[in-house]
């Protein structure tokens, strides 16, 4: 089966909440779909991120969300690939690596210098990122300062 990939919109606002909130949940965040839609809706209004859906089947299967950044050294902007998920049933059928490719193919069309990930140490998708040509930064260092509200 061929797996297609969607821009996320408005229109489809329902299917990309369903997977954000299952992406939620397997990151051990509480379901709350609700929180979920109002927060993608947001970012869609506000074009404040690119939402590519996977159908696998005509059944929406995975999603990435890619957020803007830009650089002050380079002057170009870039992607930050922050989310990436396929739902458990449908893993091994090559429908991250078409997420990714999709991503790649917007960053060029936008002519965005790259796409940025970072994921957890041990989260097994690292082995399809660097299948996939992704490489692991060693140049620099990410540190993050928690806002103690």
């Amino acid at each position: 089966m061929e797996t297609k990939i969607r821009f996320g919109t408005m229109e489809i606002i329902d299917e990309i909440t369903s997977l954000f909130d299952a992406y939620r949940v397997f990151y051990e965040q509480e379901s709350d779909p609700s929180g979920a839609k109002e927060y993608l809706s947001a970012r869609l209004i506000n074009n404040e991120s690119v939402i590519l859906i996977a159908y696998y089947e005509l059944i929406p299967c995975g999603f990435t969300q890619l957020y803007p950044v830009f650089s002050s050294v380079s002057m170009e902007s870039t992607y930050i690939l922050n989310d990436l998920y396929v739902l458990p049933e449908y893993r091994n059928k090559g429908i991250g690596k078409n997420l990714l490719d999709a991503a790649k193919q917007h960053t060029i069309k936008k002519e965005f210098k790259g796409l940025a990930l970072e994921t957890y140490y041990e989260n097994p998708a690292r082995r399809l990122y660097e299948k996939e040509g992704w490489k692991e930064d060693k140049q620099f260092v990410h540190y993050f300062w928690k806002n103690p509200k």
